[in-house]
């Protein structure tokens, strides 16, 4: 058969075809518009809508910078504007390009949907939609599966929405929550994700972007194929232009100009901070937006100071870390780091160790950052900072065993006043300060600067809490430091301005103690024979620092102030691995240095407070002997408490007390070493000049000593031990001390 008799039939099947499929679609066109006449829906109020689908409440910083953008929830509920706030263009390209008779239809354009209808026909596919503006948002508010029965009920439902609602409160919540790609929703999200500006800054061609990107999300891309999208903008610029919407010098400004897509900075990351936020604002009703008191700039550069230090520290086995800035005065959290935070796990990149673990909140053992503390409450109690205490070896038994307490140098300095005491991070003059003070005294004072993790009673802390035993979280350390920096006085941190609660305050020390304390943690050469003279503690600006070290090297920790800001910081491991002799001092605190100097750089810097009422006077600093004078410094003194520096035998909590060896002690021998070669000394503690140690064994008579020590050759067996003390001349009697056994294997 010739062709054409071929083509012919097919011609008029194709023909009958579209004439049934138009036939078909016009009964529905006009059932749905009989449908939509009668169909009612309930008012709809989109504020409350979208409001009501998101998780939480809104937490700005400080400046009002969000703090909670997400991107992954079906509504934008932070960057909102009204109507009028939307630049002219884009409102006018947005209906040309989207629906033309948008204030003229009642929510369907049937004339826009015929003629659709036919070109789909017509083509055998969809090459045209005719959906209006009140339709896509009945999309957005109720979204459905793309068939062709979801779009008759869209369209019942656009016309009874705009029975109830005004054309422009439609248009402005359309505009506000229109999707994009990256998972945007609306203008402002969309102008800040392409050109990291805001609406109102953005040029003719680039608003013009905004609207071709809005037809197709996931086709058009404006970083991978932005001259697809280049050409749709000069079309619909050309419209606009015959339409009369511009001018023809700025149809020649769009074609002439070229975008310049601009990805945003990622958004600050403080999800351990709104946590904690949100828990403190929990009883608070509403859903109104909360202001923190966090500054998103300081955050995110604190945020890189600290994942930089712990980068350069992991090959030294440190993978977390936390910091925490606080204004001194208001009690305001200004930056909450976790590190690692910012790697998220959506990212191809492999988090930290307990990155999604809130290190500023997690208790860790507080090393000699807590000393401070209870040096304050000796000062309290009646010490000075010229007050000797007696740095020589300490011992104390330990069940069966002897536990030797030692500084971290290994080096001893007898006696030396509390002022180099605190500043060298000394532990023996530590433990003789909690035995003056008492340990249940120290840990109420503990209690009372907010440490309520240290719940485990005295008897179980005993002395060790002088040395940081127990476990404090960074977020307490800090606010009893500020405690300090406030002259004394506590009072709980402050994360939120909106709504402000009331903070209760207390007096923990006096205003003198407080000032002294701080004048001595901030004194280079307090600290100088211990951390030399060029101490990374030692900055520009006076602040008072001070630097903390756990057993085994698994916590690290610096606190430090200045006459504005309180920072605390805490490097470790989360699993509890020992990091590679990284202290206080060589860890945390050149971080410590480098936030100081960032919060400094643009603001006025003064020395500390120190109070008015303290004096200066002469105080020694190491004991004299019958032949020369104590050497001696200029020293600050509260009212009534100078002393020149008290001397040993007036120390309260000195008496003498037989130190090794202990009772029920166990000695082992070296099988390693030749047996008359290994001694034991024996020590005395609280012995005073003039006075000699006479020391007995199983009854046997060993010696005389002035200095309370003996070497004794270790023998096996089991042994008493009996020393006696010769008094001075008016005292006719020596005393003897207890008896004590103890036993050589």
């Amino acid at each position: 058969m010739p062709p054409s008799f071929r083509i012919r039939p097919l011609f008029w099947r194709r023909k009958r075809l579209q004439t049934i499929a138009f036939l078909t679609g016009g009964f529905f066109l006009l059932l749905g518009m009989a449908t939509a006449l009668s169909f009612h829906s309930p008012d709809t109020d989109f504020r409350s809508l979208f409001l009501s689908q998101t998780e939480g409440r809104r937490i700005t910083d400080r400046n009002g910078a969000p703090l909670t953008l997400s991107y992954q929830s079906d509504w934008n509920t932070d960057d909102i504007l009204a109507l009028h706030a939307f630049p002219d263009l884009l409102r006018s390209a947005f209906l040309l390009s989207e629906d033309r008779r948008f204030f003229d239809h009642s929510g369907v354009d049937w004339r826009a949907r015929a003629g659709a209808l036919w070109q789909n026909i017509r083509h055998g596919q969809t090459v045209r939609g005719a959906s209006t503006i009140t339709e896509q948002v009945i999309r957005i508010l109720h979204p459905r599966p793309r068939t062709l029965w979801s779009k008759w009920i869209e369209g019942m439902e656009a016309v009874a929405l705009e029975r109830t609602t005004s054309k422009a409160t439609i248009l402005e919540f359309y505009l506000n929550q229109v999707p994009y790609a990256a998972n945007r929703r609306g203008i402002v999200q969309a102008a800040r994700y392409y050109f990291d500006r805001d609406p109102s800054t953005l040029s003719p061609r680039e608003l013009l972007a905004l609207v071709v990107l809005a037809r197709a999300p996931s086709g058009y891309d404006l970083y991978r194929n932005p001259g697809q999208v280049g050409r749709k903008i000069d079309s619909l610029a050309n419209q606009a232009h015959l339409r009369g919407l511009i001018d023809s010098q700025t149809l020649q400004t769009i074609h002439s100009a070229r975008l310049a897509p601009t990805l945003p900075p990622d958004p600050v990351e403080s999800r351990h901070f709104t946590r904690q936020v949100r828990l403190q604002n929990a009883d608070f009703p509403g859903k109104s937006p909360i202001r923190s008191t966090l500054d998103a700039t300081l955050q995110t550069r604190a945020q890189t100071l600290l994942d930089r230090r712990v980068k350069s520290l992991s090959h030294r086995n440190v993978h977390n870390a936390a910091a925490l800035v606080v204004d001194r005065h208001s009690g305001d959290v200004l930056a909450w780091v976790v590190s690692g935070a910012t790697r998220r796990p959506d990212q191809k990149i492999p988090l930290p160790p307990g990155a999604e673990i809130d290190t500023v909140t997690t208790p860790r053992q507080p090393g000699s950052a807590l000393k401070p503390f209870l040096y304050g409450l000796a000062l309290e109690k009646g010490w000075t900072a010229g007050t000797m205490i007696d740095d020589s070896p300490l011992a104390e038994a330990i069940g069966s065993g002897l536990h030797r307490f030692r500084n971290y140098s290994n080096v001893h300095y007898g006696p030396i006043p509390l002022r180099e005491a605190l500043g060298n991070s000394l532990n023996i003059p530590a433990l003789r300060t909690i035995r003056h003070v008492g340990t249940q005294n120290y840990l109420n004072t503990l209690h009372a600067l907010g440490f309520d993790m240290l719940d485990r009673g005295a008897a179980v802390y005993d002395e060790g809490l002088a040395l940081g035993d127990g476990e404090v979280s960074l977020f307490a350390l800090v606010q009893a430091y500020t405690a300090l920096a406030n002259g004394g006085l506590f009072r709980p941190l402050r994360l939120s301005l909106s709504p402000d609660r009331k903070r209760e305050s207390r007096r923990i020390y006096s205003i003198e103690t407080a000032s002294l304390l701080a004048n001595i943690l901030s004194d280079p050469t307090a600290r100088q024979i211990e951390f030399g003279s060029d101490s990374v503690l030692n900055l520009p600006v006076q602040t008072a620092a001070k630097t903390g070290t756990s057993t085994g090297y698994r916590d690290a920790w610096v606190a430090g102030f200045d006459d504005r800001y309180v920072v605390g910081i805490w490097m470790g491991n989360l699993d509890r691995s020992p990091m590679d002799t990284v202290t206080g001092s060589t860890g945390p605190a050149l971080t410590m240095r480098s936030l100081f100097a960032l919060l400094n750089r643009d603001g006025q810097t003064r020395p500390l407070y120190l109070s008015p009422r303290l004096h200066q006077a002469q105080s020694c600093i190491r004991p004299g002997t019958t032949s020369t004078p104590c050497a001696l410094r200029t020293e600050w003194f509260a009212p009534g408490t100078h002393d020149e520096g008290a001397p040993l035998s007036s120390l309260p909590g000195r008496p003498l007390e037989l130190v090794r060896p202990t009772e029920g002690l166990h000695i082992a021998q070296d099988p390693r070493i030749p047996e008359k070669y290994q001694k034991f000394r024996f020590e005395l503690a609280g012995l005073m000049p003039g006075q000699k140690a006479q020391w007995t064994l199983d009854g046997a008579f060993l010696g005389t000593t002035p200095d309370g020590k003996f070497l004794w050759p270790v023998k096996k067996g089991a042994h008493r031990l009996s020393v006696s003390v010769s008094e001075s001349p008016s005292r006719a009697a020596p005393q003897t001390l207890p008896l004590v056994h103890f036993i050589v294997k």
